[in-house]
């Protein structure tokens, strides 16, 4: 599903930095893992490559087959509204639209007529235990809440990848557990390959594999 050869990725803001010094990594379809690593250690870098929201420059990156490099913005665009689907931590939900809207947002965008992704909006919602929640906004949702309109949200499309960036970051533990346990069902239920950064050792501990960055590569001898 995601293979990365030999990544490399500098920052020239000022005198250089180097943050991905030759990442090697490979995540079958399926996948469920986690990626782990200290502030600085090139993690949310990986994630933007992954992401196709930044570009690399040396290595090949390849996407269900499909190479990914030197995309234009709109070729970008295309293969992440089509291939990925993003969970943030700070939820980027739009407050002055309901939790419906939300989740449809993806298919508007896609060309899909209001009525069959309003219809499929709510499916996903009522699969998730927030149908009755479908014509509430952000503000009248608690953070568990929001963060399950937020998985409804990258799955409508059905991706080929889900990329979760602490998504249990700004929640408290017992709710952090739930949306583990959802996100581990997404993956077992529709087969998604998932992953997902968290410096949350406890959450880590419950994805199929644990991949550790330190300085800019993969430090495979950490210890999960």
């Amino acid at each position: 599903m995601v293979v990365l050869e030999k990544i490399h990725k500098t920052y020239n803001n000022g005198s250089p930095l180097h943050v991905l010094k030759g990442i090697d990594l490979e995540i079958k379809e399926g996948e469920l893992v986690s990626i782990m690593g200290a502030s600085g250690s090139g993690k949310s870098t990986l994630l933007n490559i992954l992401g196709i929201l930044d570009d690399y420059d040396s290595g090949n990156y390849w996407l269900s087959g499909k190479l990914v490099k030197g995309l234009s913005e709109t070729e970008a665009a295309a293969m992440r509204n089509s291939m990925i689907g993003f969970i943030f931590q700070s939820f980027n939900l739009i407050s002055y639209k309901t939790a419906l809207e939300n989740v449809a947002l993806p298919l508007y965008y896609k060309g899909v007529s209001r009525k069959k992704r309003n219809s499929m909006a709510l499916d996903f919602l009522a699969g998730l235990g927030l149908r009755d929640w479908a014509d509430h906004k952000p503000n009248e949702m608690s953070g568990g809440q929001k963060q399950r309109v937020a998985i409804a949200r990258a799955l409508i499309t059905h991706p080929k990848l889900i990329l979760a960036d602490e998504p249990t970051g700004a929640l408290d533990s017992v709710t952090s557990q739930e949306v583990m346990d959802l996100l581990k069902k997404v993956n077992r239920d529709y087969g998604m390959t998932i992953v997902c950064v968290t410096h949350e050792k406890g959450i880590a501990l419950q994805t199929q594999r644990i991949i550790h960055i330190k300085d800019g590569i993969i430090d495979e001898g950490a210890a999960d």
